[in-house]
């Protein structure tokens, strides 16, 4: 995936200090990345593992997990999707305080 710039003025205008704003994602792609493991944990063991005779083999090549897991992969990062999420507004905080940003 080729880097985009994103101009900090647009992150300016989502909260009253660069840094907050970038926490406030940090903090939004924790639980994004949270949620695609369980979601990944979950699609994985519905998937019909290969059983062997010999436990003490290491051949796990599963075509179902191998796509699963580029799929997983093709997503976009964590960390982008909760900038993202913060510059299109869905994401809402506000300070302990009680003052909105």
């Amino acid at each position: 995936m080729p880097a985009e710039p994103i101009d900090l003025r647009e992150i300016d205008k989502k909260a009253s200090n660069v840094y907050e704003a970038i926490i406030v994602a940090g903090k939004k792609a924790r639980v994004i990345n949270d949620d695609r493991k369980l979601e990944f944990s979950k699609q994985v063991t519905e998937v019909a593992t290969k059983e062997t005779d010999d436990e003490s083999s290491e051949d796990f090549n599963n075509p179902q997990q191998q796509k699963l897991s580029l799929e997983f992969e093709r997503r976009p990062k964590p960390h982008i999707a909760g900038l993202n999420d913060l510059l299109s507004g869905e994401i809402e905080f506000e300070y302990k305080q009680g003052k909105k940003p």
